[in-house]
């Protein structure tokens, strides 16, 4: 079967570059990759019908005309922004300055089909354990705005507050409880697909999630380890390329399950001195502390104030990987404005590409 083939046509060599070695990197030997940033070469080069997969072009370089060839995927780079687009049902518009990663992920994501992104990453579902050492530390924004992020790379994503008492639907649009008792009776007693005799009721705000309960799980007569089970059903479902586990900063058995099935785990934290120390004591009760499955990330930072994870009368056990700034509040944040923030896009691209590894070094 023939390789697909990629065009790449600017005329500013320096930009095409980082955009070259994505498609490198990613596609090695998967796909035919070519690259013109030659006015004259290209307009004699496409003088000549021409088959392709995927052509990226500058605006300075496209015409209307480029529709006439057999290239199933058209994205031209804009100088400049225009939310209009350019009225084609087959060019997609991007913004030539946003990040590469950016441009590069939207790409492949409207393009998985041709380029037959199933073969480059692993199927199997993983599973991001989001969770501290301190109370307080804004995990669930982190969580949240992780899973926006990564839905909007159009990865599929279920998001599942494990607490036992919920509070994450104060940042949900539609944040009513789950209210059929069916579901609660099935819930008492959780069978291996227990995902699937529940999943009509998931809901999907940028990134699907099971809805709140509507009680405390002692109330509710639920164990804990339920959310396990239904993690783990929804693992086994395909249904999604992650599920993120939102769990409480407790550590006892429960938690220690959680860690032990987890392909990832973020453990949030802040500046504070009692945060810090309360990190080294947990990563003290961790085996075989692997960097690559664990990432710190430092929220609501601010260089301005004191930082004990700098300090010199504590010796860190971890490393920080992120800091997330200050999010400025209005008190009605819902978890798509999150999107925007970049350190936790960082950190969703992050455990994409320690995926991305995982799968080369495992194949």
């Amino acid at each position: 079967m023939a390789r697909p083939r990629v065009i790449i046509a600017d005329e500013d060599a320096n930009y095409i570059v980082p955009l070259q070695f994505k498609f490198v990197t990613d596609f090695f030997n998967k796909i035919d990759l070519e690259v013109i940033t030659d006015r004259v070469y290209f307009d004699e080069y496409f003088s000549k019908p021409q088959n392709a997969e995927i052509l990226i072009v500058s605006d300075e370089l496209y015409d209307s005309a480029l529709q006439r060839h057999n290239i199933q995927n058209i994205f031209v780079m804009m100088e400049q922004y225009d939310e209009g687009g350019t009225g084609e049902l087959n060019v997609n518009q991007l913004f030539k300055y946003t990040s590469i990663k950016e441009i590069f992920n939207e790409i492949i994501g409207k393009s998985a089909g041709v380029l037959n992104v199933a073969a480059v990453e692993t199927k199997e579902t993983q599973i991001i354990l989001v969770t501290s050492a301190a109370g307080g530390v804004g995990k669930t924004t982190v969580a949240m705005g992780v899973a926006a992020c990564l839905a909007q790379n159009y990865k599929r994503v279920l998001y599942i507050e494990a607490a036992r008492l919920q509070s994450a639907q104060c940042m949900l649009k539609n944040d009513a409880p789950i209210s059929s008792p069916d579901i609660y009776t099935k819930l008492l007693n959780p069978s291996e697909s227990i995902y699937e005799e529940i999943k009509h009721v998931i809901r999907k705000e940028g990134f699907s999630y099971l809805p709140p309960f509507k009680a405390a799980l002692l109330s509710l007569g639920l164990s804990y380890s339920v959310y396990e089970k239904i993690a783990m059903s929804g693992k086994k479902s395909d249904d999604f390329d992650y599920v993120i586990i939102d769990a409480e900063s407790s550590f006892d058995e429960q938690k220690i399950n959680l860690l032990d099935l987890s392909d990832k785990v973020i453990v949030v934290l802040k500046q504070e001195n009692n945060v810090v120390y309360a990190t080294n004591q947990f990563v003290s009760n961790i085996d075989n502390l692997n960097t690559d499955k664990y990432l710190f990330v430092c929220n609501s930072f601010n260089s301005e104030q004191y930082n004990a994870i700098i300090s010199p009368d504590i010796r860190l056990k971890f490393a920080v990987n992120e800091y997330v700034p200050q999010i400025k509040k209005s008190g009605n944040e819902k978890n798509i404005d999150l999107v925007d923030v970049n350190e936790l896009k960082k950190v969703a691209f992050l455990i994409i590409w320690l995926r991305k590894r995982k799968n080369i070094y495992d194949g």
